[in-house]
């Protein structure tokens, strides 16, 4: 969904392909206690802090939604090699320093991930930014993505952060998400991913509340 970490990728995963119904249903969270955010049809979605054995998990969502999203976008042989154990170093890492969100059902596991701290880019004025966040592929449409969004900004604001910034892929459908949630375009910069020039769009938020007027599930 979210995010340009740039890296590869390999392994795909040996799962049965899924497909959920949800409707809206509860309230969002406050900063000291996670609670119950949507109704599915099978089973109710949740958010806590990743644990260490979250990590291959959320890495094969990881990869799986890269593929799904900048399929016809980056080249191919970026995307089939990406790895699924090197990503789930990485995210374990980021897990260890309390800095990864999951979000869940008692039904499928783990659905989303949202990853977050301190802006690493402090010339555009904000001081946190949510460095990655995607949603397993079959539950695009039932709210993962703004659960995480909403959990992610409660976590910067508990941690005296202000202000948000995110980073997207300039042909990531994920850019009309972020307008629709409040986020306004604040940069764009030129990358270099999987040997190919890309643009990107930096997408900030001066205070962490997402927008209430438009309701895009992703």
């Amino acid at each position: 969904m979210a995010g340009t970490d740039d890296g590869k990728n390999g392994g795909g995963k040996n799962m049965v392909r899924r497909r959920a119904s949800c409707r809206q249903n509860f309230c969002l969270p406050n900063i000291s206690r996670w609670v119950t955010l949507w109704a599915m049809s099978d089973g109710a979605l949740s958010l806590r802090l990743a644990r260490p054995g979250d990590a291959v998990p959320l890495a094969r969502i990881y990869v799986e939604a890269w593929r799904d999203t900048y399929a016809a976008i980056l080249p191919h042989r970026m995307l089939a090699n990406m790895s699924v154990e090197m990503h789930a170093a990485r995210l374990e890492r980021a897990i260890r320093k309390g800095a990864v969100l999951a979000a869940e059902t008692p039904h499928h596991g783990v659905l989303g991930l949202a990853g977050f701290g301190a802006a690493r880019d402090h010339g555009l004025g904000f001081d946190g930014e949510v460095y990655t966040l995607y949603v397993d592929p079959d539950f695009m449409g039932c709210g993962v993505g703004r659960t995480l969004l909403h959990g992610a900004f409660a976590q910067l604001q508990a941690r005296a952060f202000h202000s948000c910034l995110i980073w997207s892929h300039a042909q990531n459908h994920a850019c009309f998400f972020y307008e629709a949630m409040g986020g306004t375009r604040m940069a764009e910069r030129r990358a270099m991913l999987g040997g190919q020039d890309v643009g990107e769009v930096a997408f900030g938020w001066k205070t962490l509340a997402l927008s209430p007027r438009r309701r895009l599930a992703i």
